[in-house]
């Protein structure tokens, strides 16, 4: 009996070893890990920022394409075009987003994965990483802009031979609906 007793125990206590095993580290992070993490990233700063990086670049873009077609609009149009992009970026809801975001960072890191993410970023490397990505992301983005360019352009091209080829086929259709009696 004893011996039952004691193997009955013991399958009992296995499982719960597995689970004792599971150090908090493995354990998905929770909220508060996330905004913690959140918090020493400055993410919210970070993401005002980025928009201000966006707002920049969507103006350089705007008086590019501007440039193209300026006969065609009016003269304010560029100044128009700039104080509605700034408006619009401005308004962003960052803190609605920030909270958005928290539930996927809980789906892909564990409280240990933030903990030594926290840790790092906390670090004099760390926060020069945080200083410095603004920057290097402007810059960055300075340096595609013109790819980008090309690439649009190219995208225009591809919309004018989609346009011509629905010219095409309306001129095709049109001729052999007159070829074919009523």
């Amino acid at each position: 009996m004893k011996r039952l007793v004691l193997i009955s125990t013991l399958c009992l206590a296995f499982p719960l070893l597995g689970t004792a095993q599971q150090t908090a580290a493995d354990a998905p992070a929770s909220k508060e890990d996330i905004e913690r993490y959140f918090q020493v990233m400055h993410l919210q700063d970070t993401m005002k920022q980025m928009m201000d990086v966006m707002t920049k670049q969507m103006h350089q873009m705007v008086h590019a394409q501007i440039s193209k077609s300026a006969a065609n609009l009016p003269p304010d149009f560029e100044a128009r075009m700039n104080k509605m992009a700034d408006e619009e970026l401005k308004n962003f809801p960052v803190e609605e987003m920030l909270q958005a975001m928290i539930p996927v960072y809980q789906k892909h890191w564990t409280r240990g994965d933030v903990d030594a993410m926290v840790a790092f970023y906390s670090t004099p490397t760390g926060q020069k990483v945080l200083r410095e990505l603004p920057a290097t992301m402007a810059e960055g983005m300075q340096a595609i802009t013109p790819i980008m360019q090309k690439r649009m352009n190219g995208m225009e091209r591809v919309q004018q031979e989609v346009a011509q080829i629905v010219k095409d086929s309306r001129i095709k259709a049109g001729q052999s609906s007159q070829a074919t009696p009523n």
